[in-house]
């Protein structure tokens, strides 16, 4: 069929799609991630400022790069890419999420170069992936192991044990050196580490850590409960009877409801005389009084349940000298489970005393306003509790988040118990061996492998900017140390120069380096292979899943949407 010579145009997306493509959306995409990077960079290292967040008239204050991303809002297609990156490293690390943000965004940077030359794409992600494979294996060579001490008894394996709490207190005073607690970072670093150990040693499962933020006092008066703690519930007439304190309790944890009620929803009981209804309500307190009884029988001292306890379950408790709480909330009653041992009941027909758990101390203690339950010295003291203080909402909340990263860290340090020295010493010494390694291959993978050594700088470079330091003369000073093979040698805050960090315990976990790294150089691979974007605008012609029929065409002397079948004939 002859169309006249002319190619009929073929229309495949639909009316108002927008569709970019080429070299110029590839340095879109890198502008868009080097914003984000920008956003970020002031807030690394220990001299690092805080964000002020405001989304949905909630203030956050953090220079956590997870958290500052997340409430961003991030709405361009490549930079969210970074923004997922960040959160997969606060999952799977917990720490480093600022670092990896920056290192992606930084490889980028130097690839940009490279592709307004024209160099392929896939180029250039060959030689980042070669170069991150260099750079692990080079991390790995560097780790040093941190020494368990020894599973025999003994004087000498105590002070092993003691050796290695004290090396894991360093990893994690160097977590919390960039953030709001750093001047309490000794305090707080003695309590991750014992908080962490409470936890079941092979799982290490850090969401048996429980947290509670109680407003007002100051930073350390927080504490930990090796145990569970939760505030004390709605309580009934009579609790002020029940004993406050409990030495070695028996507990007993039950999802029963212990209320006398006088009717209950959607129910009709018809009578015709007075005394059958006086025969309901006895029947009423018969069944209240066997399940109160059969609890007493047990022996148990402590009665927690999810549903609640009214008040005369409370004031028969109480007569007897035993604690009630009801309402206690489904999570901090398997927390308590988990810590004292036995189990949740559900019913009061077949209560045995294997069903009871135990624990060394039972006390209900005032912490600033609130009244808090505390149980201590747990048999299976799998689990434990922080009480975080702080004078606002806000302190407390970034509080939360910089224990969170350190005890991700010290989880870390534990299960994968290999370290590197931090303060841009590891990234240093990264960047030395891979520029020695791109003078030693020709071609244009020699170029690559040397941007993403210098890429690696951003660190230590940051760091200094975010100090007030002369950034030029102390990495011209730390390349100068790592070319004559001083391999732990970083940046001292301290004392305004470079030191051995490995020396002044200024210690990471390899795995998060590794970790960083892999996220870092597979967010830019992904960027800098996308060079086409398509963007489906939303049909705005239709009402719900329905097409709205298009407007009637206007008669001679037909009004202004005015549909045919309403004109008038004359």
């Amino acid at each position: 069929m002859s169309y006249g010579g002319q190619t009929p145009t073929v229309v495949v997306l639909k009316e108002g799609t927008d569709t970019s493509q080429g070299r110029g959306q590839i340095l879109s995409n890198i502008d868009a991630c080097l914003a984000i990077q920008d956003t970020l960079k002031p807030t690394l290292g220990p001299f690092g400022s805080d964000v002020l967040l405001v989304s949905n008239g909630k203030t956050t204050i953090t220079n956590d790069g997870a958290t500052i991303l997340r409430l961003l809002d991030v709405i361009h297609p490549a930079a969210k890419i970074l923004v997922d990156v960040s959160r997969s490293q606060d999952a799977e690390v917990g720490d480093g999420t600022t670092s990896v943000t920056l290192l992606s965004a930084e490889f980028m940077k130097e690839a940009r170069q490279f592709v307004e030359e024209g160099m392929s794409s896939n180029v250039i992600i060959k030689g980042y992936r070669k170069a991150c494979q260099l750079a692990c294996d080079r991390i790995k060579e560097l780790q040093i192991e941190l020494k368990k001490g020894s599973s025999e008894g003994g004087a000498a394996a105590l002070a092993e044990d003691k050796e290695f709490r004290a090396l894991l207190k360093k990893c994690a005073k160097t977590s919390m050196s960039s953030k709001l607690i750093q001047a309490n970072s000794d305090f707080f670093a003695d309590m991750v580490v014992e908080a962490v150990q409470c936890l079941d040693p092979e799982l290490l499962d850090e969401t048996m850590i429980g947290v509670k933020k109680i407003a007002g006092g100051s930073l350390e008066e927080s504490r930990l409960v090796k145990g569970v703690s939760f505030k004390k519930t709605f309580s009934y007439a009579g609790f002020e009877q029940q004993p406050k304190k409990i030495v070695n309790p028996k507990i007993l944890c039950l999802n029963v409801e212990l209320e006398l009620k006088a009717e209950k929803d959607n129910a009709e009981v018809r009578i015709n005389k007075v005394s059958e209804y006086q025969e309901i309500v006895d029947a009423e307190w018969k069944l209240i009084l066997q399940k109160l009884e059969a609890i007493v029988a047990t022996g148990a001292t402590v009665v927690l349940s999810k549903l609640p306890i009214g008040d005369l379950a409370t004031q028969y408790f109480a007569d007897r000298d035993i604690f009630c709480a009801g309402r206690v909330a489904s999570e901090d009653l398997e927390r308590t489970v988990a810590a004292v041992g036995g189990s949740i009941q559900s019913t009061c027909s077949d209560l045995k005393p294997d069903n009871l758990g135990k624990c060394g101390l039972f006390e209900e203690i005032q912490v600033g306003k609130e009244r808090y339950n505390v149980f201590e010295e747990c048999p299976e003291a799998q689990t434990c509790t922080l009480l975080l203080r702080g004078g606002a909402d806000q302190v407390i909340a970034e509080v939360e988040r910089s224990l969170h990263d350190a005890i991700m860290i010290v989880k870390r340090a534990i299960q994968d118990n290999y370290i590197v020295a931090g303060g841009g010493a590891i990234e240093m010494e990264l960047s030395k061996y891979l520029r020695e390694y791109s003078r030693q291959i020709a071609g244009k993978q020699q170029l690559i492998i040397a941007a993403y050594a210098k890429a690696l700088e951003v660190i230590p470079r940051q760091l200094c900017e975010n100090a007030g330091l002369d950034g030029i003369g102390l990495i011209n000073k730390l390349r100068s140390l790592h070319s004559r093979g001083k391999v732990w040698y970083g940046l001292d805050f301290a004392h305004e120069s470079v030191a051995n960090n490995l020396e002044t315990f200024v210690w990471e976990p390899a795995l998060t380096k590794v970790n960083c790294l892999q996220s870092a150089t597979e967010a830019a691979s992904l960027v800098l292979g996308v060079d086409e974007t398509v963007k489906s605008q939303p049909n705005h012609n239709t009402v719900g899943s329905q097409p709205v029929p298009p407007p009637g065409g206007r008669g001679r002397g037909m009004p202004a949407g005015m549909p045919p079948t309403q004109m008038q004939m004359s």
